[in-house]
């Protein structure tokens, strides 16, 4: 039982796209990816560095075109999706714009469309008052919603049992980082402002329009979407995208994610590029469940051994192919 995951933003790092550009027809997609964002997919993740990639609405389509060009070479840039390899697919914040694109609810290039104004949108409003986030990391759940809630602010991220981000007015982090909860530490986060929260309330409209005029298609059958609206399973394309507008201005359930990934039986999990900060995570949640980080194209043999492995979803398509043949 396989789930392929896709990473938020904070995970790029300088030149992450460079070692891609090797393969072939990743240039290509990158040219095609950049004219519908409308941002330099080549330069920016090859050249820019740290402090220019972490801008939203840099980052955000290069997350999502990474993950599109490290799947490719596994799926066939012109196939399927990701569907027929994977019996679930999800991504955090951002990442699920990733996921719509792999599992075919959107094509490639309205992806892009649609990742270019949520993050334009997102540091618009983010830019309109000082606000802020900060991960909890420690203490008891109970305690650390608690804080958050005292100092009035949201938790916009639910990472794990062990990990809560808070969001909101710069000062009110600033006020929680001073008096953490027991046994807990508060690390601020380098980004632009109060994701996912009601800060967000302009971002949301703006995608709600733009979705409007978007055609999805649902994901294949055998491989639903979890979303991060507490890990509810979606078959349907147009309530996966329902849910990413949504998902703009309220929390991200990430933890209620991989309790649908233990609850399904997941044996596998594969995080596309940049990879690392889902199989943390999962690493420390799902005990037992083997992890694969597709980060470069010298991983790409062992990700297929892996998909190969842990793929039920694959290995049901083969069989009806085969026999359909016969």
């Amino acid at each position: 039982m396989l789930a392929i995951v896709c990473p938020g933003q904070g995970a790029q790092k300088p030149g992450f796209l460079a070692p891609w550009l090797e393969v072939a027809g990743v240039r290509d997609s990158l040219v095609a990816m950049s004219e519908a964002s409308g941002v330099d997919l080549i330069h920016h993740g090859t050249e820019s560095d740290a402090e220019t990639i972490r801008d939203t609405a840099v980052a955000q389509p290069l997350l999502v075109a990474a993950g599109i060009i490290a799947l490719d070479p596994l799926v066939g840039a012109a196939g399927s999706g990701a569907g027929p390899q994977a019996d679930l697919l999800a991504g955090h914040s951002v990442g699920e714009i990733t996921a719509a694109a792999l599992s075919g609810v959107l094509h490639r290039e309205d992806a892009m469309r649609l990742v270019a104004v949520r993050s334009r949108a997102m540091a618009a409003a983010a830019a309109a008052e000082p606000t802020s986030m900060a991960a909890v990391v420690g203490g008891t759940r109970e305690e650390v919603l608690a804080a958050i809630q005292e100092h009035g602010l949201t938790p916009a991220n639910i990472n794990s049992a062990a990990q809560v981000v808070a969001a909101g007015a710069k000062e009110r982090i600033d006020a929680l980082s001073a008096t953490p909860p027991a046994k807990a530490r508060v690390i601020p986060l380098q980004v632009a402002g109060a994701f996912h929260t009601s800060y967000m309330a302009p971002a949301r409209q703006e995608l709600e329009a733009l979705v409007a005029q978007l055609t999805a298609s649902d994901p294949h059958p055998q491989c639903p979407l979890v979303s991060n609206a507490s890990g509810e399973v979606v078959t349907e394309g147009g309530r996966y995208l329902e849910l990413i507008v949504n998902q703009v201005a309220a929390p991200v359930d990430w933890e209620a994610c991989m309790r649908v990934f233990a609850d399904r039986g997941v044996t596998g999990i594969l995080e596309v590029a940049p990879a690392g900060t889902l199989t943390g995570l999962a690493k420390r949640e799902l005990k037992g469940v083997a992890l694969m980080n597709l980060n470069t194209p010298e991983n790409l043999d062992a990700a297929g051994d892996f998909v190969r492995e842990h793929g039920s979803a694959a290995d049901r398509i083969d069989a009806v192919d085969h026999d359909e043949e016969n």
